[in-house]
């Protein structure tokens, strides 16, 4: 990071100079400079305007697969609107792999799988839009996507770009598949490019599954980076994602997240309280909230887990900090970041077979010493009655937590 910094302060050095040169030579080179200097403000930034906070919403990869239709996206848009999911926040519908034909058409372009999404992709997004959502895509930096069942987008980023713009599409999650071993760091920049041309502001979501740390050069060409291998339902799968994640925190900000992958709440595989688990490490992590369940059936259970107001706040936090673990002793461990007014976040996760008691000490999560500090239990909805001062210990049952938000007071 420092050398990066270093070579980031030697270039715009030499950037002045050419800025100085330019006035004595003349307006034109002065004008040139200009236009480059902006030009690399945007690659670098992808400036999109998209992603100030994490995105969220639904994708279908984690319940169905490629066992997808147009029905099942139409009807989800639908149970995202009825459910109330649409007014906290998740507004992305997003269709993963296996929607295209294995051909392209006699032009090259992507088309929609006729048997599964015979009204094409682009009545859909006008369908999903007139629901007040925004419909995602899937693509792959290869030759075929994950699934081998439709073609990926290499060698045709700036074609499939417009495809996808013209369709009206919201979100690009880009895997990283039958690749023919060229690296990631040669195949997404071209594709940032190609949707800063398509004319139409589209998420970008790099799902190069932590292969070369995208964490480390993510920001200058998406919106979010995977930083981990594929979920799936299961405990120890679930915290293995959240602490690889982890790693990354200081490289997350708005407009760039690290995503330790979907959301596999209400799926089946873990148990309520190991669910509220992944959804606390998710938030505080700010991770992109992007359900994996089948919306149009869901639990009371899910439910009550996915529509906590509290939890999503702290995920959509406008300083945008995520959380790191702070303190880890065994299977106990502290995780804690700061969020606006002067709050903190803090995670009380235990990871052992038995029932523990935890105990967040001021100087570990960041609150000035002898801060007397007010606690909100985000999963029991209750301000504690008691103050706190130095340190907060609660007792957590094996594979759960406490998220709190604590509030200096005095």
């Amino acid at each position: 990071m420092l050398l990066l910094l270093v070579l980031m302060s030697l270039f715009h050095f030499l950037l002045n100079c050419d800025y100085a040169s330019a006035s004595a030579s003349g307006s034109e080179v002065t004008k040139f400079n200009k236009e480059e200097e902006h030009f690399i403000f945007r690659r670098n930034l992808l400036a999109n305007g998209l992603g100030t906070t994490p995105p969220m919403g639904w994708n279908s990869w984690n319940h169905f697969g490629c066992q997808i239709d147009e029905k099942i996206i139409r009807e989800t848009a639908d149970a995202i609107v009825s459910t109330g999911l649409s007014k906290l926040g998740y507004t992305y519908v997003n269709i993963d792999d296996c929607w295209a034909e294995l051909i392209r058409d006699d032009k090259g372009n992507l088309m929609a799988k006729n048997s599964t999404f015979p009204s094409g992709i682009k009545a859909l997004a006008d369908y999903v839009h007139s629901k007040g959502l925004k419909l995602g895509i899937y693509s792959d930096a290869g030759y075929f996507t994950c699934s081998k069942k439709m073609p990926g987008s290499l060698h045709h980023e700036f074609q499939d770009a417009k495809t996808f713009a013209s369709w009206g599409i919201d979100y690009l999650k880009y895997d990283n598949c039958n690749n023919g071993g060229s690296k990631p760091t040669v195949r997404y920049p071209i594709m940032t490019q190609a949707l800063m041309k398509a004319g139409r502001p589209i998420f970008f979501s790099l799902c190069e599954w932590g292969d070369l740390h995208p964490a480390l050069w993510g920001a200058k060409l998406g919106n979010s980076w995977r930083t981990t291998g594929d979920i799936n339902d299961s405990w120890e799968s679930m915290i293995s994602r959240a602490d690889m994640n982890e790693v990354y925190a200081d490289l997350a900000r708005p407009g760039g997240w690290n995503d330790p992958d979907m959301l596999e709440v209400g799926n089946g595989g873990m148990t309520k309280d190991e669910y509220i688990v992944h959804f606390s490490l998710w938030a505080i992590s700010k991770a992109p909230l992007l359900l994996g369940c089948d919306i149009r059936n869901m639990t009371k259970e899910t439910v009550e887990i996915i529509t906590n107001k509290e939890v999503i706040a702290v995920n959509q936090d406008p300083l945008g900090v995520q959380a790191k673990k702070v303190r880890m002793e065994g299977d106990l461990e502290i995780w804690a970041g700061p969020l606006s007014g002067y709050r903190v976040a803090v995670v009380l996760l235990n990871k052992g077979p038995v029932r523990n008691a935890i105990t967040a000490n001021w100087d570990d999560i960041g609150i000035p010493p002898k801060s007397v500090v007010e606690a909100r239990d985000l999963w029991e909805h209750k301000t504690l009655k008691r103050k706190f001062v130095d340190k907060l210990t609660a007792t957590v049952d094996s594979h759960a937590c406490k998220l709190y938000v604590l509030k200096p007071i005095a």
